[in-house]
């Protein structure tokens, strides 16, 4: 539940609440203005922390303090979490096997790195009646990325262009994530 749905003291519009203290513990079913009354002489508030049962469940609590706990909590799950990018890879469907290769090596690294990749293959002309060219392309290219992506958008074609769309497997992020843990330390001696 969000914090602006959380109705605190007099907004609580029932007639009894379950109430929870300050340390966690039960204080049974009680009379709404029996709790603001509590709350009220240990300088605290009655928040609404599970609207949803039956009595409603209301916390003792700072309410001033608990918001900002909240959002310290999610200021941190925003610092910690990488914003996924999506790369693109664009080639043609007469591409040679070693320009086939780097550009293979470039996917892989951005799978690596946590990034989704847009594998796009470009027609020109009359190439555009030999479509089946380009699915062969980018099955040579998943054969080369064998356990390093999951399939997010299947090739297509729109318009001039065929696309996938890949994201990297779960386990290749961990992987790259562990090495910086264990990265040896260089103290400087010889």
């Amino acid at each position: 539940m969000a914090d602006k749905d959380l109705r605190i003291n007099e907004q609580i519009r029932v007639r009894e609440v379950r109430l929870i203290d300050e340390k966690g513990e039960q204080r049974g079913i009680i009379p709404t203005l029996e709790a603001i009354r509590i709350a009220k002489e240990i300088g605290l508030d009655v928040v609404e922390v599970a609207p949803q049962s039956v009595p409603p469940v209301c916390k003792l609590l700072n309410y001033g303090k608990y918001k900002f706990e909240q959002e310290k909590k999610i200021k941190d799950v925003k610092k910690h979490t990488k914003a996924v990018e999506l790369k693109e890879i664009r080639m043609q469907p007469k591409i040679a096997e070693h320009d086939l290769d780097f550009k293979s090596e470039h996917v892989r690294e951005f799978l690596e790195q946590g990034n989704k990749v847009k594998v796009t293959i470009r027609f020109r002309g009359r190439e555009l009646a030999h479509t089946e060219i380009g699915e062969l392309i980018l099955k040579r290219i998943l054969g080369k990325l064998e356990g390093f992506y999951i399939m997010e958008k299947l090739p297509l074609m729109e318009g001039r262009f065929m696309s996938m769309v890949l994201q990297p497997k779960a386990s290749i992020i961990k992987k790259q994530a562990a090495p910086d843990a264990l990265a040896p330390v260089d103290d400087g001696e010889l």
